[in-house]
């Protein structure tokens, strides 16, 4: 399909009715049944980031990103320690987000410059029953105006809330508004394994080139930036996976060194259940590199993704942030657009931080318990 002439002249029409991908034939699947269920359990992880930070003539310093989203249902910060020869170490958050980092510095000349950080969670996976509407309780107004407001990669106008009209056209409750870009997104989104990272998330330019490829950090802002633009809240949730899939899904799940298993997802306030999460790119990496890849949409791996990560996630993530255009203490260069990967910098300017070789970072996950 040409995207760009689907943006013009699509009028799909929201429905909770059973879509085509679900009523197409295919072969039963050997996977276990993808549910994920606090029932489950909780989980302790361990996070070791590791940065070795390059010998300069000038000061050096790094941030690098810390769990720091308390929700009580799944996912509680234990704690974090570190060491190293910084000369100035401080933990930092964000006032809008309450995204927390750790700030190190190095004096000009230091030999040998690292930081090794410690962070401990616990998580618990999520699963909704949104066919049972519960009593959720208020969101509050400066949550509300937070997670409905643009962001210099999230506008909410123009063509963004021209598509989400289109979108969904006939829709008339929240649940249904949010479930209809969900099925968009996965519909007409593919995962790039080109881009760079998680990807930048810059949603006009996608739209307006028509070009709606990307990763995660680019497909679920897709997301968060259509569902803000008709006034529902939704947020990127920023973080890293730390352990493999307990589904049996290959895609899903990372082990042991996580140094390029960042990963963003996204959540949708919804007025009886609260905050829903949901993953739309999941579905497409699924379909591209679950084996033995490139997977039609109808294939049972990938038609259960996209079931299941509406309304659930399977908590061998580590959630970091909620945060954008985030400001880096004592930095002389941009804001970050978000904070999901180890940042550095010195009189040379912004270390690469997508290619931890060059910038020299490790990071590793450890299960600790399971419960």
């Amino acid at each position: 399909m040409n995207r760009r002439n689907f943006l013009k002249t699509s009028t799909l029409a929201a429905s909770l009715a059973l879509p085509a991908w679900a009523r197409a034939a295919a072969p039963q699947s050997s996977l276990p049944e993808f549910a994920p269920t606090a029932a489950n359990g909780w989980r302790s992880f361990e996070l070791t980031s590791r940065i070795e930070a390059p010998v300069s003539d000038a000061p050096t310093q790094v941030w690098v990103p810390l769990p720091s989203v308390n929700e009580a249902d799944w996912s509680r910060v234990v704690g974090n320690s570190w060491q190293g020869n910084a000369k100035q170490v401080e933990i930092v958050t964000d006032p809008k987000y309450g995204a927390s980092m750790l700030h190190a510095q190095w004096a000009a000349g230091t030999e040998a410059p690292v930081i090794e950080v410690l962070s401990r969670v616990v998580t618990r996976d999520r699963g909704l029953d949104l066919a049972n509407p519960g009593r959720a309780p208020v969101l509050s107004t400066a949550d509300r105006a937070l997670y409905t407001h643009a962001t210099k990669l999230l506008p909410t106008d123009g063509i963004v809330l021209d598509t989400a009209l289109k979108i969904t056209r006939g829709a008339t409750t929240d649940v249904e508004k949010a479930r209809a870009i969900y099925d968009w997104i996965v519909d007409n989104t593919f995962r790039n394994p080109k881009t760079r990272g998680c990807g930048l998330g810059d949603i006009r330019t996608m739209l307006e080139t028509g070009d709606l490829s990307g990763k995660c950090a680019d497909l679920n802002a897709l997301y968060v930036g259509l569902a803000r633009s008709l006034g529902i809240p939704a947020r990127d949730v920023y973080g890293i996976r730390v352990a493999d899939s307990r589904y049996g899904y290959k895609s899903l799940g990372k082990s042991g060194d996580v140094s390029k298993a960042q990963h963003c997802r996204a959540e949708v306030w919804l007025s009886q259940h609260g905050w829903v999460p949901i993953d739309p790119a999941d579905v497409r990496k699924v379909a591209l590199e679950e084996p033995p890849g490139q997977l039609p949409m109808f294939d049972p791996k990938v038609a259960n993704a996209r079931k299941t990560l509406f309304g659930a996630w399977e908590m061998n993530w580590l959630a970091y942030n909620f945060g954008h255009d985030l400001v880096l203490p004592g930095s002389e260069g941009p804001e970050a657009p978000y904070l999901m990967y180890p940042q550095g910098e010195n009189d040379e300017g912004r270390f690469d931080s997508l290619d931890p070789a060059s910038f020299r970072y490790t990071l590793t996950s450890k299960e600790t318990t399971t419960s």
